[in-house]
């Protein structure tokens, strides 16, 4: 088990608390030492029923022995709680972890099976409308919904992130891990908040559709453009889903994030605001685009919207999305925009 200190970055800010009219999350830190932690732990270590899928790069060591199951948590103390987690569906991101940790949100990162993109559901043989949404559906959750992988359920993000869940609550009683599980050590889904960048996007809204969570936060995603997934019935209510796009992302280029936003449901919840020019609630909007200067670099268009070390900043040297990512992770769900009618010049048959 490793601990680690933050230091405070430009990314700290103060917390917000829960609007009064959600339910009651109370949870007080009892730290001697109140500070930001960062702890890791290996999956193998945590649970001994975890094996390796060599044939999707899913495994527990890498070719040089090198543990390749590591999973990422983080906290402060020093910040009031506002009683939700990010389990984020992505690698290990610090900027992003203390940023949130700097609203009050813990954060999680299981070791999940991410990179089967490149393997499985290829468009060599036909694939059903369902195929690629089944296989994260299988990642995120461990049960047999795939034809094309065959995951056990301690495999799956869900048990993983229970089972660190776990081990957080008894190793580091400061973070108040338990609150974030049920006295049978079942995951409190309501507290979680599902997020990912890109292909985590992607598999984040896939299991929101399955699972019922707090809310959806979608960096650079999601997409599956020849997928049918994003339409079916969902657990989690469309108004708790959040996209955000650059506008020189590839993704965002070719439709498929406008696609798959409408499929989900978000335009219901109002208009595609361009963040460069309006200010927070952003008309309580759940889809959210920029057109900052990125050079016309498509991959730094594709990943300056998820906080990172390379992100934007303005003339004052201030972080250039910072309210963006406030309202992200911290507006009221119930707070919505105006339905508005679907997009005709958004592409929705990527085959044709």
């Amino acid at each position: 088990m490793k601990f680690f200190a933050f230091t405070p970055l430009v990314f700290a800010v103060i917390a917000m608390p829960l609007a009064a009219q959600e339910k009651e999350k109370a949870i007080t830190f009892k730290d001697n030492e109140p500070r930001a932690y960062f702890l890791e732990a290996r999956a193998s270590e945590i649970d001994s029923r975890v094996m390796s899928y060599p044939e999707i790069n899913f495994v527990i060591e890498g070719k040089t022995g090198k543990p390749a199951d590591l999973q990422f948590a983080a906290v402060d103390t020093r910040v009031e709680p506002r009683g939700e987690i990010v389990i984020w569906l992505m690698g290990n991101k610090p900027e992003l972890f203390n940023l949130l940790n700097s609203y009050g949100i813990h954060v999680i990162a299981p070791n999940y099976a991410r990179s089967w993109f490149s393997i499985l559901c290829q468009d060599k043989k036909p694939i059903g409308p369902q195929d690629r949404g089944n296989v994260r559906l299988e990642a995120a959750t461990g049960k047999d919904f795939s034809e094309e992988l065959d995951l056990a359920e301690p495999d799956g993000a869900a048990e993983r992130s229970r089972q660190f869940l776990m081990w957080l609550a008894k190793n580091h009683p400061q973070g108040e891990w338990s609150h974030f599980l049920t006295n049978e050590e079942q995951i409190r889904w309501d507290r979680v908040i599902l997020a990912g960048s890109s292909h985590g996007a992607t598999t984040a809204a896939r299991f929101a559709k399955h699972q019922k969570v707090a809310r959806v936060v979608c960096h650079c995603g999601p997409r599956d453009q020849y997928q049918e997934w994003q339409a079916l019935p969902s657990a989690t209510p469309a108004n708790r889903f959040f996209g955000f796009s650059h506008v020189l992302d590839g993704g965002w280029r070719a439709d498929h994030y406008c696609r798959s936003w409408e499929l989900l449901g978000l335009h219901q919840y109002g208009e595609i605001v361009n963040i460069d020019q309006a200010s927070p609630p952003y008309q309580n909007t759940r889809r959210l685009i920029s057109a900052a200067d990125v050079g016309g670099d498509a991959k730094k268009a594709h990943s300056v919207v998820t906080p990172s070390k390379g992100a934007l900043v303005d003339k004052d040297g201030e972080l250039l999305y910072r309210d963006v990512w406030r309202y992200l992770y911290t507006h009221p769900t119930d707070q919505v925009g105006i339905a508005m009618e679907e997009d005709t010049d958004c592409l929705r048959d990527h085959r044709q």
